[in-house]
């Protein structure tokens, strides 16, 4: 069996959620079935929200994605926001000032920071 279209899933999901929203608004259910149903209509709208994104996500080019975790940045000495907040301020302003000046890391062939 193979796995549904995001756009058919956002329909489906879409469509239970109306229906609910209609039964909940016709019956006027104020006991332990309308919360259920209630709480079913927000799970339905949730999953349909999320299957348009995935859907919207999708059709895009590959070349307008962000890099996935893990991949490298198109500039080798770029410092991400992640890597600042690893560091502490004075470790991490010596990296960018050492990177900046390319003194870094990558032309000390031990591998280490050289301390200048």
């Amino acid at each position: 069996m193979t796995r549904p279209d995001a756009r058919t899933v956002a329909a489906v999901a879409a469509l239970g959620a109306l229906i609910l929203l209609v039964t909940l608004v016709v019956w006027r259910r104020q006991d332990l079935l309308g919360v259920g149903l209630a709480l079913l209509f927000v799970l339905l709208a949730m999953i349909a929200g999320v299957s348009v994104a995935a859907a919207r996500q999708a059709d895009e080019p590959p070349a307008e994605r962000a890099p996935a975790p893990g991949q490298h940045l198109a500039d080798p000495l770029a410092v991400d926001a992640d890597t600042l907040d690893a560091l502490d301020s004075r470790d991490a302003l010596r990296a960018v000032r050492d990177r900046r000046r390319g003194s870094g890391w990558l032309d000390d062939p031990a591998g280490r920071f050289s301390d200048r």
